[in-house]
């Protein structure tokens, strides 16, 4: 494993989650950063770096009092935060500022003064060449490649409603989950038809809520907080906006040369991982992850799912908070898979995984559109 260059010193989400009409999109930004700084023991003055999306750096600045020597606003969707991290990494390494916030914060279910589902633009590559033929938002857009996958691999519906059943199993471990109450395969498949293969049960919840997280280099981290958490792998990619011009639509390049990334980073291989958090905005997603990260093979990770090993007691634990579909998903989630992995390796998770010293977070910005993977480890060895 190889030696960090950065560390989270402080991490929290907002006070509350759910549907907080009473808090506008700033204000849960806001309130993350407040906590978390608290977590890190700084003061806003102590910050001299921003990165956030969906909010402007320069918003969230005036708001808190910060003025800072470098800025990152990339904005691709729920990894965007996940990018954040590895951009300031980069930052703090070349001294370009020595302590960064990352926030997030969406009125995604009461849309109290929020920026909303990003339209396509009149004459951009989407709306000329797919909106006009019924493709807009996550559930149509992920149809298109979620019945070429589920054909390629042999998979079947139940496949995907099996993932959800999981997630609520680590859902029902964790009192800040949206929903807990235990659910069966037979109930998903009864559930709602959204967009097939799709029930309502296999998308993501709408919520309010946010978090926050501050980096510092690795050698200070140490003095700043007494469980620091090392960022020991970055990696990013993009493919592009359009669904439709996948190189494979059972497997997402993105995903691919991301995670690659990290791993080669990191220095581990996947039998080093103890905790693994992937995106799930949709059922098929922690499946794709598994196999475009290498834990499965192609056509293997409805079986690896099917057997138990991602459940409590598993051999992997993936998506121990109970993920986009249980717990939290105000719109983009990347900072609520950060969120778990830093509670798992500061050990103070409510489902905690015993011993786990590395964790990978991998997300996903729109509809495999872009991705990102971060790799903590409780230690810098």
């Amino acid at each position: 494993m190889n030696r960090a260059r950065a560390a989270v010193i402080g991490a929290a989400e907002t006070t509350e989650m759910g549907k907080l009409p009473h808090m506008s999109q700033i204000q849960l930004h806001a309130d993350a950063a407040l906590n978390a700084l608290a977590d890190a023991g700084l003061k806003p003055s102590d910050i001299d770096g921003i990165a956030t999306a969906g909010e402007t750096p320069e918003s969230l600045a005036l708001y808190l009092g910060i003025t800072p020597t470098w800025i990152d606003a990339t904005g691709v969707g729920g990894c965007s935060f996940m990018m954040h991290v590895r951009h300031a990494m980069a930052a703090i390494e070349s001294g370009l500022c020595r302590h960064v916030l990352i926030t997030h914060g969406e009125s995604g279910r009461s849309h109290i003064a929020a920026a909303g589902f990003p339209h396509p633009m009149p004459g951009s590559l989407p709306q000329q060449f797919e909106t006009p033929f019924g493709t807009y938002g996550p559930p149509t857009m992920f149809t298109l490649p979620v019945l070429r996958y589920l054909k390629d691999r042999g998979y079947e519906q139940e496949d995907l409603a099996r993932v959800a059943v999981v997630q609520r199993e680590w859902a029902a471990l964790n009192p800040r989950a949206s929903q807990k109450t235990p659910i069966s395969v037979d109930d998903v498949m009864a559930s709602k038809m959204i967009a097939y293969p799709f029930r309502m049960l296999m998308c993501c919840l709408v919520t309010d809520g946010g978090g926050a997280i501050v980096l510092s280099s690795a050698e200070r981290a140490a003095d700043l907080h007494d469980r620091p958490v090392y960022v020991i792998g970055t990696g990013e990619s993009v493919e592009g906006n359009m669904i439709s011009q996948m190189e494979d639509f059972s497997s997402s390049k993105a995903f691919r040369v991301s995670g690659r990334n990290a791993f080669a980073q990191a220095g581990i291989t996947h039998a080093d991982v103890d905790h693994l958090m992937i995106y799930d905005a949709f059922a098929h997603l922690p499946l794709y992850g598994l196999e475009d990260l290498g834990f499965c093979q192609p056509g293997e990770a409805a079986a690896f799912i099917r057997e138990g090993h991602t459940r409590p007691g598993g051999k992997l634990p993936l998506n121990t908070n109970g993920g986009g579909l249980s717990y939290m998903h105000s719109g983009m989630y990347g900072m609520y898979a950060l969120q778990e992995s830093i509670r798992q390796m500061r050990g103070v998770a409510p489902a905690q995984v015993l011993g786990a010293k590395i964790s990978v977070a991998h997300g996903v910005g729109g509809m495999f559109a872009a991705s990102s993977t971060i790799i903590f480890s409780s230690e810098n060895t």
